[in-house]
């Protein structure tokens, strides 16, 4: 399936859009419009590089841009792919969206800080982009600790005992994983003196380290991947709930969450490659991480009354579902997990919007504090509605297209208890999500208000536009990308990502 390599400077144009828009973010912090008008073009421009390079990866081929060589067989730098370019079209067109939206948050709720705010959003795009983009396992490195960095600030924004506390436990988990990658990282290169992504694996890993020696290198890579948020190592991110809402949403949809699955689906695909994985038995010890991690997660968010926190542990959930995809080894589940990156990425943003707006508009954090509130935030609510559908597996949201993939990757492993698990972590998607559904449009509020008295006037009050429009733009496009799965060229790319894998 890999048809020539093609140097050019699109993947270094991508990713200096938000490096020279953190610039002048600084520049013109005392201009609050020309601050996040920057933004905006940044974010714009850059989904428009990257996108400019999906037909010649469609045509079969791989974009390369070498910076220098770091080590004999290694060089800093490039190397786009089918399943990098996923990756990147997600972070990148969100961005666009979530800026969009932390104007009207930000604005509106009249947070400190903000120009800061701004330069270090710019970074954690920068990061994640890098990620997506990498050609090799030190450049992910480089950009991962970057993303780690950078987005430190945004979960400690409000600077409260509680933020910093998040903040504090965001570094102690996610520095320490630093450690394991770079591990992993030097024991790669010390076995097969080279670091690259190759599809279907390192050629050379097998004949050169023994099976035990190569069991430890996967559980390093693992805690590595600590953004992952599996389980046990997962208590990190519903503590860093405490920072605002657009960052909760670039936490769990955008970048430092998918960055993690997406490594772990690198290091299965293109270090160890599907045959060396089967053959050590790695693939069963993944997807026990991600059944019980998925089943467990679930759990825990039905538990929850506060909305970002229920959101949360769905997230720890639906993370599992791509370690799940990756763990089966075959076409489908492969498929299926690389799917969900952008998929769940669309519906999770549009829920944490939603709970940012019926916040900045209410003041109401609690699930049982929102009754009724269906009726005077009907938007929003029906956005959340779109993006519960999906997650939960239901048409005609995407969510159903990524969980059909999955399924069908259970039953050509003969796993029906693989099976299983995904229906039943589905079920319990419905259990903690409609009761959310049914309390904001059917219960009627405690306080007196519209829902609760049939002679007073139902009053709509939605959050501002610049909060709005990303939230339904998103949700439109959870059901378009289920419609028409094609879109942004998602499906063509995840097949052909797959088809280089070989023994996939």
């Amino acid at each position: 399936m890999i048809g020539e390599t093609v140097e050019s400077i699109k993947p270094v144009l991508a990713i200096l859009c938000p490096a020279i828009c953190s610039i002048l973010i600084i520049s013109f912090g005392k201009w609050p419009n020309i601050r996040e008008g920057w933004t905006m073009f940044a974010g714009i421009l850059q989904f428009l590089i990257i996108f400019s390079m999906v037909p010649t990866i469609i045509d079969g081929n791989i974009i390369t841009c070498t910076f220098f060589t770091a080590f004999p067989g290694v060089e800093f730098g490039f190397r786009v792919d089918a399943f990098g370019l996923i990756f990147a079209i997600t972070s990148s067109f969100l961005w666009i969206l979530v800026s969009s939206y932390s104007i009207g948050y930000m604005r509106a709720l009249h947070e400190h800080a903000q120009t800061r705010y701004y330069f270090c959003f710019a970074w954690a795009i920068f990061g994640a982009v890098g990620v997506a983009l990498s050609g090799n396992l030190l450049t992910m490195f480089v950009f991962y600790e970057i993303l780690t960095i950078s987005t430190y600030p945004l979960v400690a924004h409000d600077q409260t005992p509680e933020a910093l506390f998040a903040g504090r436990k965001y570094l102690a988990y996610l520095l320490t994983s630093g450690v394991f990658f770079l591990a992993a990282l030097i024991l790669t290169y010390h076995y097969t003196g080279t670091t690259d992504f190759v599809s279907g694996g390192i050629p050379n890993l097998a004949a050169e380290v023994s099976r035990a020696a190569l069991i430890v290198l996967f559980m390093l890579f693992l805690l590595g991947f600590m953004k992952a948020a599996w389980m046990p190592f997962h208590s990190w991110l519903p503590t860093a709930m405490a920072a605002p809402t657009p960052v909760s949403a670039l936490l769990h949809a955008v970048a430092v969450v998918k960055a993690g699955v997406f490594g772990i689906v690198r290091v299965v695909c293109y270090i160890y490659g599907i045959d060396l994985m089967s053959e050590l038995g790695l693939g069963v010890l993944l997807a026990v991480i991600a059944a019980f991690t998925m089943i467990v997660a679930s759990l825990f968010a039905i538990a929850q009354d506060n909305l970002k926190k229920r959101l949360a542990y769905s997230t720890i959930s639906q993370l599992s579902y791509i370690l799940f995809g990756a763990a089966l080894l075959n076409p489908m589940g492969v498929e299926g997990a690389m799917l969900h990156i952008p998929f769940h990425a669309f519906m999770k943003i549009t829920l944490f919007m939603c709970a940012g707006a019926i916040m900045v508009v209410t003041g109401k954090r609690n699930i049982s504090e929102m009754a009724g509130i269906g009726r005077t935030m009907p938007v929003t609510m029906t956005a959340f509605t779109i993006g519960a559908l999906g997650m939960s597996g239901i048409p005609p949201v995407c969510g159903f297209i990524s969980k059909w993939y999955l399924g069908l990757g259970a039953l050509e492993a003969h796993s029906l208890g693989m099976l299983a698990v995904l229906m039943i972590s589905s079920l319990l998607d419905i259990v903690y999500f409609f009761p959310i559904i049914y309390t904001a449009f059917f219960d009627k509020p405690d306080d007196g208000t519209a829902a609760g008295n049939e002679n007073k006037k139902v009053v709509i009050h939605e959050a501002s536009l610049f909060m709005l429009v990303p939230l339904t733009l998103t949700a439109i496009f959870s059901i378009i990308f289920c419609l028409f799965p094609n879109t942004f060229y998602i499906i063509e790319l995840a097949q052909i990502a797959v088809a280089s894998l070989g023994g996939a």
